[in-house]
This record gives C-alpha cells, structure tokens and sequence, in this order.
C-alpha cells in the first residue's frame, strides 16, 4: 500500500536541506538525499548533477520495499540500515523514523564508520522535523474539514 503524500513546508524544507548538505561535508561524502517510501525526491545535498536521482530515489524506495518483505519473512519489524559496496561508490541508505529514507553516496576519501556517525547524528535531527511535519499535516487536515457543514455537504449533490 502507498505511503500517503506528505506535505512539506518551506520552513521545514529548509532544515532538511540544511541536514542533507551539512551531512555531505561532515561524512566527506559525494552526495546524501532523502526520499519518501514513495520514491518522490525531498532534498538533495552534494554533488548531485552527474547522478540521475529520479531514478535512483525510485530504485532505492523499492529496493526498501523489499528489504521490508524480507523482513517480515524472518519475523522483524524492518531492516533500517543497508550498505552497498561497489569499486568506486559505496552506498548507506538508512530509513528515518519509518517516514523517509537518507541515501548517503561515498567513496574511498571516507569510511564507512564516519559515514554511520554521521547519519545517526543527522537522524536525530530529521526524526523530530518529521514528527513536526506529521503534526501540522494532521492539525491542518482537521482544519479543513472543520470548515466543511453538512449544509455544503448537501449544497454539493443538491444539485
């Protein structure tokens, strides 16, 4: 089933890029982004350009996707943590509070155990953002529905 669409504010946008870029010069990392557990883009730090992240977001939420069937297989609630490693690049993608995945790519001008250092570190931050966003997400949901009688409601299909 789809995660449903979350709604960013600029506000919080902005501490989420300030993460993601803070994360890529702290780890001596090439590029970090989050994505949903859609697949959608949400920020991006780094030297991005040469990667095609629209495809590499959806890659990774399904490669995620996966990880969770597997999961589930063996009796766990999620497998949050998985490293890829290749001959140039090697990969750390790290689910966030079940919310959101961070995608670090690094090479050999840095470790794997600075990189994990670095990502709990950023975690933390981007849990309490996204438990914020969910909340004004929901206290705005309740607004709108708040406005809406049951007169409009009948307006609607009075027709």
């Amino acid at each position: 089933m789809p995660e449903p669409q979350m709604v960013m504010y600029e506000e919080e946008f902005r501490q989420i890029q300030g993460i993601v870029e803070s994360l890529v010069r702290a780890a001596n990392a090439g590029v970090a982004f989050i994505i949903d557990k859609n697949g959608q883009l949400i920020a991006a730090g780094g030297d991005a350009d040469h990667i095609d992240t629209t495809s590499l977001a959806s890659l990774t939420a399904g490669n995620i996707a996966a990880t969770g069937g597997m999961a589930k297989l063996l009796r766990e609630n999620e497998f949050t943590t998985q490293f890829h490693e290749g001959e140039n690049a090697n990969i750390h993608i790290q689910l966030v509070d079940n919310r959101v995945i961070l995608v670090v790519i690094f090479d050999k001008k840095t470790s794997l155990g600075l990189v994990r250092l670095r990502v709990k570190k950023a975690c933390e931050q981007l849990v309490v953002i996204f438990q914020t966003l969910a909340q004004k997400s929901s206290s705005q949901e309740d607004a709108v529905f708040a406005e809406i009688t049951d007169d409009d409601i009948d307006n609607l299909f009075n027709d």
